[in-house]
């Protein structure tokens, strides 16, 4: 087995010291990703679309899509994924955006829970996903 973090180029960094934005396992012919929560945040560290649930949502799978792309991996390789709403009435609008970047044919389950608040003001979702690939062996 072997495991490491990483953070990958293109997107915004994790403060220094605080989390990294992936896990990486890979055991016998599988690679494991284990995605931090991801924020809509903007290359220069400010919420993109502050309150704005489609917008963040956006931005949010984006993220999502490039620390994917950094392993190998896909939308269609996501396992799992686990979404915290600051308004519960946003899960409409959430669930039609992310429609967009998931495999219709193959969702992952889904947690979605509501919370008081997030890391910062105006951001109104955030999404943990795993996924799992099977390694390259060139």
């Amino acid at each position: 087995m072997k495991k490491f973090v990483d953070n990958p180029a293109g997107v915004p960094a994790p403060p220094p010291g605080r989390y990294s934005h992936v896990s990486r396992v890979e055991i016998a012919d599988t690679v494991t990703l284990t995605l931090a929560g991801q924020c809509a945040i903007g290359d220069d560290l400010s919420v993109v679309a502050p309150g704005d649930i489609v917008g963040q949502t956006d931005r949010v799978f984006e993220i999502i899509g490039i620390l994917l792309a950094a392993h190998g991996a896909t939308f269609a390789d996501i396992t799992s994924t686990r979404t915290y709403l600051t308004d519960m009435d946003d899960r409409a609008a959430y669930a039609e955006t992310r429609a967009k970047y998931l495999p219709a044919d193959a969702l992952p389950p889904s947690t979605v829970v509501e919370v008081s608040r997030l890391f910062l003001p105006d951001v109104v979702v955030e999404v943990e996903v795993v996924a799992v690939r099977e390694l390259d062996r060139a």
